[in-house]
């Protein structure tokens, strides 16, 4: 054997290099070049094997909507966009906070925030008129302080007429909410029938005679009951014809069909502000009693400076012609140079009671404006304009008079 035979490869014990070998090897080093992959690189003549596809991460689309239920790789790349880099997360101002990565309980660290219960956000939506978007939301009744006595049980079979409604669909007629809702609030005990709480689903009344209650707001359940707020201007005549010709309140109204109208209370023709037009006598008469002293909000504008010691002086009472008066809060609103504009409440219905106790302080009324009666108010309704009232808002007006 030749010194080249001792030397040769281990794979060719001749030393000898074959024509075949030399060109796979020629041919696998110009396909590397050429961009493919060379075989007898690290596995020999083995066959190439594909990776693993790798495994997407699971995204839940509750927690990550903008994805659309796919990983943000997946949802870039179907785009056509190319990922961004990823960079490192920037700490939210939460968890800069001390003591944020405590352990809740332990001290120093954060206490957690209050959430709203499942029940509580269902006594929100389920509410009376819960729904809605007419008038204004004037929240939960408040129901005049009375003495409460000794209350009978009736039992709800004396309430079942079985000629009438049911009730849950008289609810649902008048606008309280769904019949599914109103179910709700009767198995709950929400719902009152002539005084008494009715739990039954059965219970059927009669829409025409029938007083119902919800979480102590009054239904109104005759259609032809009209209620509404008018926003009398200064010169206007608070009466409904006027024999001198004076603009008065039927200027206004329209499209009512010549019924006939009370106007609650009254405002003298320099007056501006909130008065409330209605055909339910029995409202009309309980508003305007002094026994009910249903709440009237004033806005006085007088000359300034206002002294001290005004204010607390209308409050303890002024003897005027016909007797003792007195407001029952008085509130400095805004004072600029010459003037001061005054909020006050007070439930006496004499004639023209505001400016003349003001005239009895030595302040006499510049511009008077009254923007609330009981629990409607005037808000920004433009003035000599009439406005209906929504459903909630005349539940909670006859709720401030007992009715």
């Amino acid at each position: 054997m030749t010194q080249a035979g001792r030397q040769g490869s281990p794979r060719n014990s001749s030393g000898r290099t074959s024509a075949g070998q030399q060109s796979a090897r020629t041919s696998g080093a110009g396909a590397a070049g050429r961009g493919q992959r060379d075989f007898s690189k690290g596995g020999g003549d083995r066959p190439f094997k594909r990776p693993k596809p790798r495994e997407e991460a699971f995204v839940d689309p509750d927690l990550n909507p903008d994805a659309g239920g796919r990983a943000p790789e997946l949802a870039d790349r179907k785009g056509g966009a190319k990922p961004a880099a990823r960079k490192p997360a920037a700490r939210s101002a939460a968890a800069r906070k001390p003591g944020a990565g405590k352990v809740p309980g332990t001290p120093g660290a954060l206490k957690p925030k209050a959430r709203i219960g499942a029940g509580a956000a269902k006594a929100v939506g389920s509410r009376a008129f819960g729904g809605e978007r007419f008038g204004q939301s004037l929240g939960p009744v408040r129901k005049p302080a009375r003495k409460r006595g000794p209350r009978a049980e009736v039992p709800q079979s004396e309430l079942h007429d079985a000629d009438g409604t049911r009730l849950q669909k008289v609810m649902a007629s008048a606008g309280v909410a769904s019949r599914r809702v109103c179910e709700e609030m009767i198995a709950e005990g929400r719902v009152e029938v002539d005084g008494q709480v009715v739990t039954e689903l059965g219970v059927r009344v009669d829409p025409k005679t029938a007083v119902i209650h919800v979480d102590g707001l009054r239904i109104q359940l005759d259609e032809n009951m009209v209620y509404m707020v008018f926003n009398k201007p200064k010169g206007v005549v608070s009466t409904m014809e006027d024999p001198d010709g004076r603009p008065c309140i039927s200027d206004f109204v329209r499209n009512h069909h010549g019924e006939r109208l009370f106007h609650v209370g009254r405002l003298d023709v320099a007056t501006e502000g909130l008065l409330l037009l209605t055909n339910d006598g029995e409202l009309a008469n309980r508003l305007t009693h002094p026994s009910y002293e249903v709440p009237k909000t004033y806005l006085v504008q007088v000359r300034g400076p206002f002294p001290q010691g005004v204010g607390a002086q209308l409050k303890a009472g002024i003897e005027l012609e016909d007797g003792m008066a007195a407001v029952d809060s008085f509130k400095l609103v805004d004072s600029t140079p010459g003037h001061v504009l005054i909020e006050v409440v007070l439930h006496s219905g004499k004639n023209r009671i505001v400016r003349r106790l003001f005239d009895a302080v030595g302040f006499p009324v510049l511009r008077l404006v009254r923007v609330k009666v009981g629990p409607i108010g005037l808000g920004d309704q433009r003035q000599g304009s009439i406005r209906n009232l929504g459903k909630q808002e005349v539940g909670h007006l006859l709720a401030s008079v007992g009715l």
